[in-house]
């Protein structure tokens, strides 16, 4: 029995698939693409290890560690990503 060939991933589709791999939801065949593209390419490795980071100091955070101005324009800025579901990163 042969099993068919992983379509390649590409970075655009890594950068987009990121959070969903971290929070363990990627479907299993999404999950075997994205692994395997990490193999190779180590600009993606890279931004996978940063997005760790991250997320693991934005747990820290606390809303009384922010000011009120960064919290505002971190705020802006996350509605306005979410308006623009089509812009590509």
């Amino acid at each position: 029995m042969t099993t068919a060939p992983v379509p390649d991933l590409s970075c655009r589709e890594l950068v987009e698939l990121v959070t969903d791999y971290l929070e363990g939801s990627l479907p299993a065949d999404e999950r075997t693409r994205f692994e395997l593209h990490l193999t190779y390419c180590a600009w993606c490795r890279t931004y996978l290890a940063q997005m760790r980071q991250i997320l693991e100091r934005a747990g820290e955070l606390t809303e009384a560690s922010l000011a009120p101005e960064a919290r505002d324009a971190l705020l802006a800025t996350f509605r306005d990503w979410k308006k623009d579901p089509g812009e590509s990163a």
